[in-house]
């Protein structure tokens, strides 16, 4: 059975374990929070390089994607440096292929863009190809970059605005330590309601669950959320918000749908490769493994 770890910067807490089947491979996949320690993280992934088929990194993006250019965060440099021998993934190299497909197919299979949206991804630069796919299929975008990163209350409107903020703001925080870019640790178990406007504003609410559930405000009545990873407590708190629609572009293993990293290094895994794949690899494997959104009406 091949091995699978999600080393994560985030909660402990939310650690879990599953054994699932791809393509007739049995694999065994982790979850191991740190709690926003960076150095158990490299200490961790030494421990078991070679030990473990792939490791993803959860809870730190190890590159982001300015529209046409990717920049290496300095901090998840130093983790996946970290290894030597097993292949290290941040699930970008999926994410761009994995969510565009999941906006194709819920452009074809069902009536959510019948009408124009309004759409609010939190991070466009965490989540590139789910901008750019809501996009293409006709929504009033606003991308968050500068209102939740950089806390400044204006929401870019189109990918060229954001490409010519990228330019300019991504060499610099590239170098920033992490925990100042993204809720980790202790942050990802509390709300800080961040501009509840743009929220609500919104009839699409899509990009990591992290900083959606970090920024959000109390209520969030009738809204779409497309997202990744969930757990069951997430699902039910935003029951209780009156969210209308969550959709997961993983799918659901054991009761929760893992992160685009996990799926990464699942993938990886099952081809024996010690890097990531190029985007026709991945589009090959999706299409042989029929993934498909998960989508539960709250």
């Amino acid at each position: 059975m091949k091995q699978v770890v999600s080393i994560s910067l985030g909660s402990s807490e939310r650690n879990h374990a599953a054994e699932v089947e791809l393509l007739g491979q049995s694999f065994s996949v982790r979850r191991v929070g740190t709690d926003g320690d960076l150095g158990k993280m490299i200490s961790f992934i030494r421990e078991n390089d070679g030990k473990v088929d792939a490791f993803g990194l959860g809870g730190i993006d190890l590159y982001i994607q300015a529209v046409d250019r990717r920049y290496t965060l300095r901090d998840a440099e130093k983790v996946a440096n970290a290894a030597r021998i097993s292949p290290v993934v941040d699930g970008s190299g999926l994410k761009n292929t994995l969510e565009k497909r999941v906006i194709e197919y819920l452009a074809s299979e069902t009536d959510i863009f019948s009408e124009r949206k309004k759409a609010l991804v939190v991070c466009a630069m965490d989540r590139f190809g789910l901008a750019q796919s809501l996009e293409a299929a006709g929504c009033d975008m606003r991308f968050g970059d500068l209102v939740f990163i950089l806390n400044l209350p204006i929401p870019l409107r189109s990918l060229r605005s954001l490409a010519m903020v990228a330019r300019v703001a991504v060499p610099i925080i590239r170098l920033l330590p992490f925990t100042m870019i993204y809720p980790t640790g202790e942050k990802q178990k509390s709300n800080k309601p961040r501009y509840p406007k743009y929220f609500l504003d919104a009839d699409i609410i899509a990009g990591d669950f992290h900083f959606i559930k970090r920024y959000m405000p109390p209520e969030l009545p009738g809204k779409i959320i497309i997202t990744n990873t969930v757990t069951l407590d997430d699902l039910e708190m935003l029951r209780q918000k009156g969210v209308h629609m969550l959709i997961t572009t993983t799918p659901e293993i054991e009761g929760r749908s893992f992160g685009t990293n996990v799926m990464e290094a699942l993938l990886v895994a099952l081809t024996g490769s010690k890097n990531e794949l190029g985007p026709e690899e991945y589009q090959l494997l999706l299409e042989d493994l029929r993934f498909k959104p998960r989508i539960v009406e709250l």
